[in-house]
Formats: C-alpha cells, structure tokens, sequence
C-alpha cells in the first residue's frame, strides 16, 4: 500500500522540484559533453525500458509526468539493468528517479549500488547517492556522491570517496575512474595507504590493473625505512619501484639523495640519481655532489661519480671540498654498535679547505680513527708550509688536520719568500697541528735541514746545514721557534752571500706551487708534476680501492657476510 512509510518518500512535494533541477543538470551535462563530439560520434538515443514494477499508480495531482512504481521495480537501458525498491518513471523524458536497494549492472564486470538514483537515458548519465558503490572486479569504489556517464564509460565523486583494490586503499575529495581502462585520478587530500607505505598529495593518478601511481604534484611517499617527496613521476607500488622526476627527494634517517632524476626500489634498498646530484649526510655534517649518485639504504653503501665531490662542513663557514673521479662510501658492521665507513675517492684527487690544501691519486677515509690515508705523489698544504712523501696519513678533527705521518722520502718546506726556504727531510715525519696551523714537526731517519734563522724583527741572519738521524722542530705562528737534533750536530753555518749553490737547495727539493688548489672551483683542474720533479720510484703500494662487485655483494642487509 502507498501509505507504507518505506514509500511515503514518493509524493514529497520536494521532490518533484529537485527531479526538475536533476533533469535540468542532465541537459546541460549532455551538452557540455556533446560539444566535446562530433555528430558522428554522438551516441544514438534510445528507450528506457521498464520490466516489472509490483504496482504501477498515477497522482496527476502530485507528479502528473511520473508513473510511480513500487516493489521489484526493474529498468533497461540498452546493455544496463537497474533494480530498485521504488521510483518516478518519466518515460516521456526517458528518465526515472529510483529509490532505496540501488543495483546498476553493466556486463558481468561493472556493478553499482546505492540508496538514490536519477538516471537520464538521453544523456546516459547516472547520479547515485548516500552509500554508493561501484563494484569492478576487485576494485571497489565507495562515496556519497557519485555520477556515472555511460557514453565515456567514466564514473566521478565530489564529495570525499575511498578506492580500494587487493594491494592499496586511496582516498580524496575528489576523483574518477574508468572501469574500461581501470584509470582514476585523484584530487584535493589524496591519500594512498599500503601495508609498505602511505602516499599523500594534492594530485594523483593511478591504474587499478597495474597498480602504478602516476605522481603529477607535490607527493610524499613514508615508510618505516625512508621518506620520499616528489612533484613528478612513477611508481609502482607492487614492485617498490620508482621513476622520479623534477628534483626529487629520497631520505633516509639522516642521509638524503637529490637528483634532476631518481630511480628508486624499494625492494632491492637502493636508489640512484642522475644530473646536478646532492647527497647529504647531516649526522656526518658531510655532503657528496656529482652527476651520478647511488646509495644503498640497506648496507649503507654510496657511489659518486661524474665531477664527483665530497664537502665536510663540520666547521663553521669554512668547508673542506674534496674531488675525485669516483667517490665510493662503504658501511661496515651495519646496524651494529661498532659500525664504521670508508671513503674512497680516486683518482686525481684535489683537496680545498681554507686552512689545508693537498692533492694525490688515491685517498681512503676511515672513520674508526678519522685518518685520511693519501696515495701516489701525495702533496699536503698548510700556510706556507709543503708536506710530501710516498704516502701521507692525515689524521682529522671535525675535518681540521689534527696531525700527519708522512711515510718514506718525507719532506717538510716553509716558503719564507721567493728565493728562501726552510727545509727538512727524513726517512719519515710526524707533523702536529694546533688551530689548523704546523706547530710541530718530529723528522725520523736520514734527517737534513736546511734553514735560515731569525732575528726579532724576522731579518733573515744566516742559513744552517745540518744531517743527523732525529730532529724535532717546534714553531711558532708559523716561524721556526726551535730546533732539536738527536745525536746533537752543530752543522755548518752560513753568511747569507756565502752560502754553497749545493748547499742552498736539499736534494728533494720542489716546490709545487702550480699544483697547489687555489680554491674550491679549482679542485676540478687537475695539474700534475713537471718532469724530473717525481719521487723516486720504490716498491708501489698496493691501493685498498673497492671494486662496485665488492660494494654491491659486500654485505647482507641483516649485517652479516654471505
């Protein structure tokens, strides 16, 4: 009976008005869309059919256009079947509004319900509201808002809605989706939640069927092991892989890798970065820079290459800039209480820091006890001072030379001006450093010297030779303050006009001032050893270099050795 209250909706006077102003919308929908045609395209109109209705009634008072159908009321339209508990059927406007159990079905792929429909056959577009759902295959869309334009084969919410596939759930307040294609886009407070990850942005596009987020504005991407953010790119969050685009960020921790382009899986652990690459290290206070960049979140292994260099700003305003070709950082007894790295940088490595310059083929860094060991024809700057041997280990303190061993053919020259120079030379030298500055050198074996003293205006007096087997020399604000010789010599003592042409210059004498880097755009300019300035050739070290097999299979991601 239609005083049942399950159908005293049907002759609401409102009713009538807001079916008018729905039909109105559909019009102007069907002609916003058919501008978007051709006439050869514009779908063909055909008949809303209406296949059963437990009882059909007229009210020429209320509704005078509609047939009211209550009870199993069932519609067809072309391929499409729509059940409901109730409705207004216009069938002069081939349109009908439907009430309570919703069901459209399209095939046996595309099931939608809902507790409201207006359907306008003409334009082919459902409106469905309060508890709707489109159902297709394992995606399920659910709102309160919802239309569906049949001829596009594209159904939109306005008004907040949920997609939920077999791997992720996305929200938003607004979004569509094409069953055909099994794309949706998303916009305003998108969220995507994965069991690995959650993604926030104001713009999304995303493929049920491949499961690929298409990342077209400001993204962020959090999981327990890093953070991503990005306003461009792909992803796919089956695999874990990305394609990132537009100076995107990865981070992870304290470490963050920045690149014109990123390539990131999450599975594997790693990402690499290509063009203008940044690689920081804020714990470290370290940054890597070059056009290739590549970092191992699980062994917490790095690669730099291509104008590769690595800055420490550990001190305030005044960096130390280091360039190789290859920069290579390598994590040892990861996720241990005695972890500890390795830098590796080669070859034709320059050194720039305001206080220290240097340069040599090879350096390994160590953090276990902050020595920076250097390699072939190793030369190290301090002031006025010049350090060279076969090999230099220069221990550091917040990236300020603590102290250095210079091992074999070691050589120690302070440039007082253009014509005199304090000289030393030993089998090898221990040099300690106080605020950056030479304030004590320890020389071992086979020691010569050859050096001018002063007097308390910093005249030049005379210039002394010397040979013995120890000497310790103690300066101060980078002046010779003290000598002391073990077994003691006297040496010989020269007037400054009388000094023997062979006595002026010990025999390893050079002085490299046109290779010493100038600042630190000029650490790219590689200039090497004028001929005959070379040490003399002994047995070659053999140089700890990492090969990219040993960095990639070093180390299990559980900290132990395969």
């Amino acid at each position: 009976m239609f005083n049942n209250k399950k159908y005293n909706h049907l002759f609401s006077g409102h009713r009538i008005l807001l079916v008018g102003i729905l039909c109105l919308f559909g019009v102007c929908v069907a002609q916003v869309r058919t501008t978007q045609k051709t006439k050869q395209n514009e779908p063909k109109k055909t008949k809303v059919y209406l296949l059963h209705s437990d009882v059909l009634k007229f009210n020429k008072e209320l509704n005078p256009d509609a047939q009211i159908l209550v009870g199993n009321v069932k519609f067809r339209h072309d391929s499409v079947y729509m059940d409901c508990d109730s409705a207004y059927f216009y069938e002069a406007k081939n349109s009908f509004e439907a009430f309570g159990n919703i069901k459209m079905q399209q095939g046996d792929t595309l099931f939608i319900y809902g507790d409201w429909l207006f359907y306008d056959g003409n334009s082919q577009i459902a409106m469905l509201r309060e508890n709707v759902r489109m159902i297709n295959r394992e995606t399920v869309l659910t709102t309160d808002s919802f239309n569906y334009d049949r001829v596009f084969n594209l159904g939109y919410f306005f008004d907040g809605g949920t997609l939920t596939d077999a791997d992720n759930v996305l929200t938003s307040d607004w979004g569509e989706y094409s069953p055909a294609t099994k794309d949706a886009v998303f916009n305003y407070d998108v969220k995507l939640v994965n069991p690995k990850f959650t993604l926030t942005s104001d713009t999304l596009r995303y493929n049920s069927q491949t499961k690929i987020a298409n990342i077209v504005g400001p993204s962020e991407i959090v999981s327990e092991a890093n953070h991503i953010y990005s306003e461009l790119g792909f992803y796919n969050t089956v695999t874990g892989k990305a394609n990132l685009l537009n100076r995107s960020v990865l981070t992870n921790g304290a470490k963050k890798l920045v690149g014109d382009s990123l390539f990131y899986d999450r599975n594997q652990g790693y990402g690499e970065a290509f063009r203008d690459v940044v690689m920081t290290d804020t714990e470290n206070k370290s940054i890597l820079t070059g056009e290739y960049g590549y970092y191992n979140e699980l062994r917490g292994d790095a690669l730099v290459t291509d104008s590769a260099v690595a800055i420490n700003y550990s001190q305030n305003n005044d960096s130390l800039y280091m360039h190789g070709d290859t920069l290579k950082m390598v994590t040892y007894n990861i996720n241990t209480d005695s972890v500890y790295r390795k830098m590796f940088v080669y070859y034709k490595v320059r050194i720039y820091k305001s206080d220290m310059q240097g340069v040599c083929d090879s350096l390994v860094f160590n953090s276990q006890d902050s020595c920076m060991t250097m390699y072939r024809d190793p030369i190290v700057w301090n002031g006025s001072q010049q350090l060279f041997g076969e090999e230099i280990r220069a221990y550091m303190n917040d990236s300020t030379i603590d102290w250095a061993h210079i091992v074999n053919q070691a050589m120690s020259i302070e440039k007082i001006d253009s014509v005199h120079y304090n000289q030393v030379s030993g089998k090898e030298m221990k040099a300690y450093f106080k605020n950056g500055d030479l304030n004590n050198l320890d020389v071992i074996g086979n020691v010569r010297v050859g050096y001018y003293p002063m007097d308390s205006d910093s005249s030049l007096i005379s210039f002394v030779s010397a040979e013995t087997s120890l000497m310790n020399l103690y300066l101060k604000q980078r002046k010779v303050e003290k000598i002391k010789m073990s077994p003691q010599t006297d040496g010989t003592t020269y007037p400054l006009l009388q000094i023997p042409a062979d006595k002026l210059y010990l025999p390893s004498f050079a002085w490299f001032d046109y290779i010493r880097p100038l600042d630190k755009n000029d650490i790219f300019v590689w200039r090497g050893k004028k001929a005959g300035q070379e040490l003399k050739k002994e047995v070659k070290r053999k140089i700890p270099l990492p090969s990219l097999k040993n960095v990639v299979k070093k180390e299990s991601p559980d900290g132990s050795n395969p």
